[in-house]
């Protein structure tokens, strides 16, 4: 977008917002929905007038310089952490693995 669509966009913005307050009022009047239903209307009218319009940035804008890339002589990967002493609860006990009960036949006696 140009200057001069940015510009026209920028001078039309408030006429267009007053319009549709007007007319937002207007139906609130003269029909059954009143401006706590309609007021949406409003907010999408600005969204869009602010997506039309775009991003301008001021003329006197400079913008952050960039950070340094990082040198091969300051960079040391990290470690993975190893805790020295055990904090916390102490680990609790090793269980037994449990051992299957007696295969029954489908007659329901044990097998020996």
């Amino acid at each position: 977008m140009n200057d001069r669509s940015q510009f026209l966009i920028q001078s039309i913005r408030g006429p267009v917002i007053l319009i549709t307050v007007g007319v937002l009022f207007a139906i609130d009047k003269f029909t059954n929905y009143g401006f706590g239903q309609t007021f949406p209307v409003l907010l999408i009218v600005i969204g869009i007038l602010q997506l039309v319009g775009g991003r301008r940035r001021r003329a006197d804008y400079v913008p952050p310089p960039s950070a340094p890339p990082p040198s091969s002589a300051s960079y040391r990967p990290q470690q993975a952490y190893t805790p020295s002493q055990p904090t916390g609860a102490p680990a609790p006990p090793p269980t037994e693995p449990t051992v299957p009960e007696a295969a029954e036949d489908k007659s329901g006696e044990a097998h020996s």
